[in-house]
């Protein structure tokens, strides 16, 4: 089968940080599936993962998180899927990725394709769905289905793919939302996702947020990155909560949290398949619920921009728009 794949960490605009190769077909096991990779998307994990390195592999590896496609073969527990079903899925970050035409993965982290969508629009949704649906209703404790209706969140990098599901997720449950972005475009883009307002990161967040008649809100979902953490703290309620989908790279100092008694929580959406937790088939039941909802008419897809075929020149360059971040919602691969 084919396949894009590294054996060294390179910066990409070097010709051989992707290579084009031919590997072995997988064959399912257990409660896997194997399925036929028919579109991908790029994300900054991707990036992360890719990014350079004093290392060689052994054998070509193959990244790639987000797919959509068809089930071609079943593992002997398999139950929840057949031959000939579409699926969309964000993987496992500790098994070989999507970026090939057959793909192996656990059953109970795939979705049922929403049927309204193609396979593109389809990609362009699994990682940052479970990371944004998660954050919001796993980690923060918002109710889906509008219990909490009329509370605020602010998230911190509204133009990104995770920013992008989650406003329209967040509307879902009723939130008002106040979401970040910086340029006309990345604005009107929130905009048009349902955002109830929009704030510029690199100008004053906290004073901007009260201009609008918020001394504090509710939740704070951070989706880019920690340089706006002393907002975060100043912003968030008294015995409330934010999240943050970052690397801890930048100081976090806690005081302001502590006298707020105000939580802390993480997100990591490869989490339950790495531990192999209790509960992985949540992803599995959170991406049909999300399904449901775009066949509904609720939830559009993120898809921004579709380069074709599967190819290792265009994995170069989905990955050098991801890097000089500048893209807005989702860049997706399709067909190989």
């Amino acid at each position: 089968m084919k396949a894009v794949a590294l054996t060294r960490y390179l910066p990409i605009d070097d010709p051989e940080s992707f290579l084009d190769v031919d590997l072995p077909k997988p064959s399912p096991a257990g409660r896997d599936i194997l399925v036929e990779v028919k579109a991908i998307a790029v994300n900054p994990v991707d990036t992360k993962v890719r990014s350079p390195k004093d290392k060689v592999e052994p054998a070509p590896r193959v990244l790639g998180y987000d797919a959509a496609g068809i089930v071609a073969e079943v593992g002997p527990d398999v139950t929840l899927f057949k031959v000939g079903d579409e699926v969309y899925y964000a993987g496992d970050i500790t098994r070989p990725g999507t970026n090939q035409q057959f793909h192996l993965v656990d059953e109970r982290i795939v979705g049922r394709k929403p049927k309204t969508l193609s396979f593109a629009e389809a990609a362009a949704l699994p990682l940052t769905t479970i990371t944004a649906y998660e954050a919001m209703f796993d980690r923060l404790g918002i109710d889906r289905d509008g219990a909490d209706a009329g509370q605020t969140i602010l998230m911190i990098g509204g133009a990104g793919g995770v920013g992008s599901i989650a406003i329209q997720l967040a509307k879902r449950a009723g939130l008002t939302v106040i979401a970040t972005a910086s340029r006309p475009e990345t604005i009107a883009w929130v905009k048009e996702l349902g955002a109830d307002h929009s704030i510029n990161h690199r100008e004053d967040m906290v004073a901007q947020t009260r201009a609008l008649g918020f001394q504090h809100v509710d939740h704070i979902a951070i989706f880019n990155d920690m340089r706006h953490w002393a907002a975060a703290v100043e912003l968030i309620r008294p015995e409330s909560g934010i999240v943050s989908i970052d690397d801890t790279d930048l100081p976090m100092p806690m005081a302001g949290m502590k006298t707020k008694a105000a939580s802390l929580h993480w997100e990591f959406m490869f989490a339950r398949s790495m531990h192999q937790t209790p509960d992985m088939i949540e992803q599995h039941n959170l991406l049909n619920y999300v399904s449901a909802q775009i066949d509904a008419g609720h939830i559009r897809t993120t898809l921004s921009e579709v380069l074709s075929p599967i190819d290792a020149a265009n994995l170069r360059k989905a990955h050098q728009m991801i890097e000089a971040g500048t893209a807005k919602g989702k860049i997706v691969v399709e067909g190989f």
